[in-house]
């Protein structure tokens, strides 16, 4: 069976804000199956869908307190079912969330743990002595605010939570654990799953001895922000080296399923290229990984250059999945809209960067939409981490808004009030106004990914960078038969360059935008791209750009 993850795109849907089928304001299954088609009409592989399972919504899923049902806010098991058949009949993949670092403080495991220091699973936990003063072990801090150790008082003593209080680690140094998360996976895997994404991957593993983080260097001058997680080098928190043994055990249940895939989520602010690379390298460990990289605030193509090339550099058998929006992070839209001539040439563009990268994509629900970051009222505001530190961080919950599917009152997505808004710019760009509009940005998308589908070079053909001066990137990709130049404008100001080394027959395809090629001069507007088709034979190291002056 062929690796259809290798190069494959996957649309990430948040259920909750997908579609509404029973009127309570929060979407489900039976929503996602009623819109499956608009997806399936897009030319993805795969959906993922953010979490489904039993939970007190503490983190809006990220809490689990069952792995192996669905919450009935989604629906039931049959509910599922029907979305896995209707998915494979419409030729989409299927890939669920793992939230497995973790549990609710109310999942079974949990409660029996924190009973007794004697139970059955007493050691399912990461549970610590304080110090002589009462005081926890280590100044490890919580990704959601203040420490990572909460005390208990049954056991007279401290447990990690590297996120939220109502979210206790699990002890993946006890075998029993490693061996309980696996039967969970193989529940869904039996059940008709493609694979699996895994949520802080990293986290997984913690240092026993306990030894406290070191401070993260910080720029002379630089202002303190609002959290200061960023200040430490997690080190001993997360990102151990005992979690590559555990992955392979992942890898070998999957292989039982043959044509099932993972991707692992990265959690890491100073060296997730490399922990990316790690854990995809060879064919034992994940099939892919993503991180924060480029769902950050930086534009600019040596950014963009040096991430792919450090990937690569440190798995050349590795896999990465690249992705600019998600459940967890600003719109990319409006987080790069200083560079924007306007939202839809800044939309195309992004459109364009992603999915000709060498690796995987992931695209979240909207992004074929164009939707903004949502601005919303510290009232409206369900997110723990906007409502401790508003209004520095916002939270994620203005990147969780519903779909809007149409003009009509909460853009067609529930019949009553939503859990979140649905605001005055997300309804102008309603998926049937976009439809209607064969201009439109969601055509585009349809558009580009049909291109990347019948260019295997753009599938898991290799990737040479050409140096050029900012703001164009520049890069090659081909695979010995095929051969694309691609040259992005990644400013709002237009621009010229020459390309020496293109082939006589070199052409532009119909999926750039804002681009004239004339032999060798090519002009850019703002935001614009070339792809260029080279034909088969080409020389990449023969392709060299030069930015006109004036």
């Amino acid at each position: 069976m062929s690796d259809w993850w290798r190069g494959g795109v996957i649309y990430q849907i948040y259920p909750r804000s997908f579609q509404d089928s029973n009127g309570d304001g929060i979407g489900d299954l039976r929503g996602i199956l009623d819109r499956l088609e608009h997806v399936a009409s897009l030319g993805v592989d795969a959906i993922w869908l953010s979490p489904i399972f039993t939970s007190p919504m503490a983190d809006m899923g990220y809490d689990v307190s069952n792995y192996t049902d669905i919450d009935p806010l989604f629906g039931a098991l049959a509910d599922f079912d029907a979305l896995i058949e209707k998915a494979h009949e419409l030729g989409l993949k299927v890939i669920i969330d793992q939230v497995v670092s973790h549990t609710s403080d109310k999942h079974p495991w949990f409660i029996e743990s924190k009973s007794s220091r004697t139970n059955p699973r007493s050691d399912w936990y990461v549970w610590v002595d304080p110090n002589e003063d009462g005081t926890p072990p280590n100044n490890w801090p919580s990704v959601f605010g203040g420490p990572a150790w909460e005390w208990n008082g049954t056991r007279r003593q401290y447990y990690l939570h590297n996120f939220l209080i109502a979210q206790p680690d699990l002890n993946f140094h006890n075998p029993e654990v490693q061996d309980a998360v696996l039967s969970t996976m193989r529940f869904w895997l039996e059940r008709g799953v493609d694979g699996f994404r895994f949520d802080t991957v990293n986290y997984y593993f913690h240092d026993q001895k306990l030894r406290s983080n070191p401070p993260a260097q910080r720029e002379e001058e630089t202002p303190l922000e609002a959290d200061p997680y960023g200040m430490q080098l997690h080190e001993f928190s997360k990102n151990r080296p005992e979690n590559i043994d555990f992955l392979r055990r992942v890898r070998m249940l999957l292989d039982e399923f043959p044509g099932t895939t993972t991707v692992g989520e990265v959690g890491e602010a100073h060296k997730a290229i490399e922990i990316m690379a790690a854990y995809t390298a060879g064919d034992d460990l994940l099939h892919m990984c993503y991180s924060f990289d480029m769902l950050g605030p930086n534009f600019t193509p040596q950014h963009f250059r040096s991430r792919v090339e450090k990937f690569f550099h440190g798995a050349p058998d590795g896999w990465p999945c690249w992705s600019f929006s998600n459940h967890d992070v600003n719109r990319h839209i409006s987080r790069w809209e200083g560079h924007a001539v306007t939202p839809r040439t800044l939309g195309r563009l992004c459109a364009a960067l992603l999915l000709t990268l060498k690796g995987s994509a992931c695209i979240y629900q909207g992004e074929e939409l164009g939707l903004p970051e949502a601005e919303l009222e510290y009232a409206e505001l369900t997110d723990p981490p906007g409502l401790r530190f508003w209004p520095d961080n916002k939270g994620r919950d203005g990147c969780r808004t519903p779909m809007p599917w149409t003009d009509e009152v909460n853009g067609g997505f529930s019949e009553v009030k939503p859990w979140l808004p649905v605001k005055g710019p997300h309804l102008k760009r309603n998926v049937a106004a976009l439809e209607a509009d064969p201009d439109s940005l969601l055509h585009y998308y349809r558009a580009i990914l049909k291109y990347r589908r019948e260019n295997p070079a753009l599938i898991d053909g290799e990737i040479v960078f050409h140096d050029a001066m900012a703001p164009i990137l520049g890069f090659s990709r081909y695979n010995g038969q095929d051969g694309l130049v691609c040259v992005f404008n990644l400013s709002a100001k237009p621009g010229a360059l020459s390309i020496d080394g293109l082939p006589h027959l070199a052409a532009l395809t119909g999926v750039s935008n804002g681009a004239v090629l004339d032999g060798a001069s090519l002009k850019l507007e703002g935001n614009g791209f070339a792809i260029i088709e080279c034909g088969a034979g080409f020389d990449p190291a023969a392709i060299s750009l030069t930015l006109s002056k004036g």
